[in-house]
């Protein structure tokens, strides 16, 4: 899941963070003709925050559209280009 689709080129000077989860379940179209969603449980994600639904369309290596199934295990990357981070600064103790 790491490598370049086609037609794109790494870009490896991008801040990132990948993030396992599973798929909790398949959610039909509401109007017809949209795709179906599916909801990812991201697993350190906080409580309130850790379903995400995205729609349910995929490419495989090939090119050849996919769909995610129920259960299916699934990583979630988060890249950022680095003008839009900054350093970490190491947490300063609190004052009593």
């Amino acid at each position: 899941m790491g490598e370049a689709r086609k037609g794109e080129k790494p870009n490896d000077d991008k801040a990132t963070k990948t993030l396992n989860g599973t798929v909790e379940k398949i959610i039909p179209p509401i109007v017809p003709g949209k795709p179906e969603k599916a909801q990812i449980s991201v697993d350190d994600a906080e409580d309130l925050y850790r379903e995400l639904r995205v729609e349910n369309t995929l490419e495989d290596a090939e090119g050849n559209k996919v769909k995610l199934k129920k259960g299916a295990e699934v990583e979630v990357k988060i890249e950022a280009d680095p003008e839009a981070t900054k350093p970490d600064e190491p947490s300063k103790p609190q004052e009593k």
